[in-house]
């Protein structure tokens, strides 16, 4: 059972949150199981709101880079889901109410419900509820877990939120044609990875095409080697 360290809880209450996490644990390995079996390479997307998580997928959509599936997470309105069906892409929304983080039994039943109106894809994106804290210690069985850091909220958000960023796979900038509006520093930001987690592949994002090849390239070649995150939520 996960170990919780936390001043401000209660003994029940740190009882209480380990039985969720390991109920958790054990949902993920049955999806991991669930994507393996049908071939699928699945990306947990995580960002703050707004940082341009929905937009990504559109562009991937749009410059048909990559053939995927989505699972979003909101806590109210179906909009993002329907963004992307102007795409085509068969998205399903989960709406979590007042719950600030995905688990793996709200991705499993929606996978059900995907697969109701088309079959999957190669690719699945799941689009975490925007928060750089709660999606962290949730693990949804994907293969990759990519942080999306957008040039407006600035170059100081990694050490700031670490357990978010040392769950990352791979982290992109995003709006990256605003960094010299905003003075945001890449070399701030590799250097506050390098401090927690080496070697971390870093992308720079914006809406044209060849920065989203650049990504696409690296998810399918990822694909192909059958890569599978070893981070422990």
């Amino acid at each position: 059972m996960k170990t919780i360290n936390n001043p401000t809880l209660s003994k029940k209450s740190i009882e209480v949150a380990q039985r969720i996490l390991s109920k958790n644990d054990k949902e993920a390995l049955k999806l991991r199981e669930l994507y393996n079996d049908n071939g699928i390479f699945t990306i947990n997307l995580m960002s703050s709101p707004g940082s341009g998580k929905t937009t990504l997928l559109e562009n991937l959509a749009k410059y048909h880079l990559l053939d995927f599936s989505v699972v979003e997470g909101d806590l109210q309105t179906n909009r993002d889901a329907e963004r992307l069906a102007k795409y085509g892409i068969n998205a399903y929304q989960i709406t979590t109410g007042d719950a600030c983080h995905l688990e793996a039994s709200m991705v499993r039943e929606a996978l059900e419900n995907l697969q109701k109106t088309a079959p999957l894809k190669e690719f699945l994106f799941i689009e975490n509820v925007g928060n750089l804290v709660c999606p962290a210690s949730y693990n949804l069985g994907a293969n990759m877990n990519i942080v999306l850091l957008s040039t407006p909220e600035g170059d100081d958000k990694v050490l700031k939120y670490p357990t978010m960023f040392l769950c990352a796979d791979a982290v992109i900038i995003s709006k990256s044609d605003l960094m010299e509006v905003f003075n945001f520093k890449v070399t701030q930001v590799k250097e506050d990875l390098d401090r927690l987690k080496k070697d971390i592949p870093l992308f720079l994002l914006s809406n044209e095409e060849k920065t989203l090849k650049i990504l696409s390239n690296f998810l399918k070649e990822n694909k192909e080697k059958n890569y599978v995150s070893s981070h422990t939520f």
